[in-house]
């Protein structure tokens, strides 16, 4: 599924402590003396830990309520006939043919891959790369929760969306509005309808839905490729690459075979060069 951050998103700040980590809490304060300045500064570390684990969790719980109600009011949109569905081939006739606006949301690390000729690109949501209080812990938990897999980064919503859609187009314009995977597409086509924008079209499935004939595409990477990376990218494990795998053939997987040994191979070396040198502290340790 694409990530998606939802609007708007409140840093959470001062969230109580659920009732499994305030027992661990309260076994860990047992065990220590409190009468020390190393005490004292290990136990502030570990409630540290504690409440941004915790935060992080109320986060990630908070995300999966904003998405299933924005999903109802997309699907809302689509029922009434506010926003019209195109498939990707639609699109491009749209596009090529009659020269309809398409207006890409997806955020810079996928635009930078490839594009639709002609296209507008105006992010929704682009890369955080801010480091801040309220940035760092958002960072960590997409992390962990799979963006060393996917190679997806943190993202933050563009305040300026709207205004620069306006210095664009006008509000009677006939707009095509598309992501990598459809779901940004919806949250802009909801922010635009609200707006004031009445003649508007969803692509459907999005960029990667599309095939080569479809769009004319320019960039550096095939469209559907556009929206992976992580390491599930570099050893070739993402549904786009076992697709573009079954069409190439063998030349193609042995490619990310040979990637797949040669991480085998580094990590066994790394684990070896380890033991050697945990085996040459302990030598001259007993020495």
């Amino acid at each position: 599924m694409e990530a998606l951050s939802l609007l708007p998103i409140n840093t959470l700040t001062n969230n109580p402590i659920s009732l499994s980590a305030s027992s661990n809490y309260a076994s860990l304060s047992s065990s220590l003396q409190p009468n020390t300045f190393s005490t004292t500064r290990t136990l502030a570390l570990r409630k540290s830990v504690v409440r941004v684990q915790v935060e992080s969790e109320d986060y990630e719980l908070k995300q999966m309520r904003d998405m299933a109600a924005a999903r109802k009011r997309w699907e809302a949109l689509i029922r009434d006939g506010k926003v019209k569905v195109l498939s990707p081939r639609e699109a491009g006739y749209a596009v090529q043919l009659s020269g309809k606006p398409l207006l890409d949301v997806r955020p810079s690390n996928e635009y930078k891959k490839a594009w639709v000729r002609a296209s507008t690109w105006i992010p929704i949501f682009d890369v955080d790369n801010k480091l801040d209080f309220g940035t760092v812990p958002r960072k960590v938990t997409n992390f962990v929760m799979g963006g060393w897999w996917s190679g997806m980064p943190t993202l933050s919503y563009d305040s300026q969306f709207l205004a620069k859609v306006g210095e664009k187009f006008p509000k009677d314009s006939e707009l095509i509005v598309a992501c990598q995977k459809g779901l940004r597409s919806l949250a802009a086509c909801e922010l635009l309808y609200n707006a004031g924008y009445k003649n508007l079209f969803w692509v459907q499935g999005g960029f990667e839905a599309a095939e080569e004939e479809d769009l004319i595409v320019e960039g550096p990477a095939p469209l559907k490729f556009a929206g992976i990376g992580g390491v599930s990218e570099f050893l070739g494990w993402t549904d786009q690459q076992r697709a573009a795998a079954a069409k190439e053939g063998w030349g193609y997987r042995l490619v990310f075979s040979a990637r797949l040994i040669g991480v085998f191979l580094v990590a066994d070396a790394l684990y070896i060069g380890a033991q050697q040198i945990g085996n040459y502290l302990h030598d001259i340790r007993t020495h």
